[in-house]
């Protein structure tokens, strides 16, 4: 993989005016008050993810003052950290990974020795047994049994007879891979409880992204002797803040303001107002009173069918039509406190288990023994992929934390009846789908986004990529440049050549 390169343009900078539209004074909980209706600021950040985080310490290193608003009340949007009877819990499990130094730096300067290095243990669960990811042939074959085996091989080996020749789904793609027999014993169920949707209408783009470089030819050869080649969807280690990714966030929030910059939190942007192809100002609604802000830079990480909906005026009525074709697949944690000690040793556990609807439990301690509140009990989430309003999003708390208690039983993994307490997180936009309509819709709305002048759309939302967390903040980071410097990167392709998506 060719690195990203990291361009430094401080020594071209130029002098630049800073507008501080703020009173230096503050409330008691340090945060600058809430400004009068139709105010101005120096630049724009909507949301307060990784990206626009990433995007706010990047303005406040170049001596501008953002305004960062987030319409939740917590900072960190798709990698947040929730907190619940002095338990903290993950949403989705964030291991802070990057082959860019910029990034890097980033984060140990905001955390330093808070920011443990942990060993990576994550293993596929199907049918009661433990099953190596990413999978290893002799782990593979032992778990499956003797004929099940046979048929795996003769099914790889037929596949690789007469393999499709026009690779367009993402069954088409792992079949080529790994044989018909493999695809739907360790791929399929997975595959098709996260997205929704069968495995026929998924792009192959997403498993190209996901886990190239990774076959059954691979394995096998890996079984007799080292290769060379690397297995780009593993790494084997990776960093982690000792109370969960919510302390990178409030770090960085906490040097925003440092520099006179703002987060101004439970703020959602309504309407963004344009005059051709600039944006001039944006609508917020703050509880029930809603004002305008004008600013010079916008930098936008709100998912981006949104962005294109609150334009105003709207944009062309195709790209209208594009952007509301761009789907998300939404997932909802089930935050449970079991009262037990050591239930197994991985970080997460994706489950292949045809019979239950949970994807993948996370075993918070293994990431941080700070995560739980005692030693003599765990913390876990247990995912289940949904859409926004279907019958799994709609039901209530106390039912999915007693679902989530029987599929653990069900599994083997514990009894319901250690299961303590519990909480549940919705997220309705964390997976942007890449179905049957996504390259076509998302190339007319980048089209379009890409003519307006001052406006920067970032992150795993903002791009609607499925971005790992530092290629969202280096869109973040790129994106101020571009703004600033006239720096050119294509955000849009920050990830296509990473070595380590899974």
């Amino acid at each position: 993989m060719a690195e990203i390169e990291d361009p430094s343009p401080d020594a071209a900078i130029d002098p630049v005016t800073v507008m501080r539209p703020w009173e230096p004074t503050t409330d008691g909980a340090g945060d600058k008050p809430v400004p009068d209706a139709d105010q101005s600021a120096d630049c724009i950040v909507i949301g307060a993810g990784p990206a626009g985080l990433a995007a706010a310490l990047e303005l406040v290193r170049h001596s501008h003052v953002p305004l960062v608003l987030e319409k939740a009340p917590i900072v960190g949007g798709l990698a947040r950290t929730e907190s619940y009877q002095g338990f903290n819990f993950d949403m989705g499990g964030h291991r802070f990974f990057t082959k860019s130094d910029t990034v890097n730096e980033m984060w140990q300067d905001l955390l330093g020795e808070e920011l443990l290095l942990r060993p990576r243990l994550s293993r596929i669960f199907y049918r009661r047994r433990f099953f190596a990811y990413p999978p290893r042939l002799w782990n593979t074959l032992v778990g499956l049994g003797p004929q099940e085996s046979v048929r795996v091989l003769a099914s790889y080996l037929y596949w690789q007879s007469f393999p499709y020749r026009r690779v367009e789904t993402f069954e088409q793609w792992v079949t080529n891979a790994f044989g018909r027999r493999l695809f739907e014993r360790f791929f399929k169920t997975y595959t098709e409880k996260v997205w929704g949707i069968p495995c026929t209408e998924l792009r192959a783009e997403w498993a190209a992204q996901r886990i190239k470089d990774l076959s059954l030819w691979v394995m096998m050869k890996n079984l007799v002797r080292k290769t060379g080649t690397r297995v780009t969807t593993l790494v084997e280690q990776f960093h982690y803040p000792r109370l969960g990714p919510g302390m990178m966030w409030e770090a960085a929030r906490r040097r925003i303001h440092g520099g006179g910059g703002e987060v101004r939190m439970n703020t959602d942007v309504v309407r963004v107002h344009r005059n051709g192809m600039h944006i001039d100002r944006i609508v917020v609604r703050e509880g029930e009173r809603e004002y305008s802000i004008a600013a010079g830079l916008f930098v936008s990480s709100m998912p981006l069918p949104e962005l294109i909906g609150k334009l105003d005026p709207p944009p062309p009525p195709p790209v209208l039509a594009a952007a509301g074709e761009l789907k998300y697949r939404g997932f909802l944690t089930v935050c449970l406190i079991v009262d037990a000690t050591d239930l197994f040793s991985d970080n997460w556990l994706y489950v292949h288990e045809p019979g239950v609807r949970v994807a993948r439990i996370q075993n918070y301690k293994n990431w941080s023994r700070a995560m739980v509140a005692n030693e003599t009990t765990s913390g876990l989430g247990l995912e289940y992929f949904c859409n926004r309003n279907d019958a799994l999003w709609r039901m209530d708390d106390t039912e999915l934390i007693a679902l989530a208690g029987r599929e653990l039983e069900a599994i083997g993994l514990a009894p319901a009846s250690k299961v303590i307490d519990g909480q549940v997180y919705r997220i309705a936009d964390a997976y942007p789908v890449y179905d049957s309509k996504y390259e076509a819709n998302l190339a007319q709305v980048r089209d379009f986004c890409d003519g307006l002048e001052n406006l920067r759309a970032v992150g795993r939302n903002g791009l609607h990529r499925y971005n790992n967390m530092d290629h969202s903040m280096l869109t973040g980071m790129y994106a101020v440049r571009m703004l600033l410097f006239g720096e050119h990167h294509d955000l849009w392709a920050i990830n296509t050549e990473q070595e380590y998506h899974e």
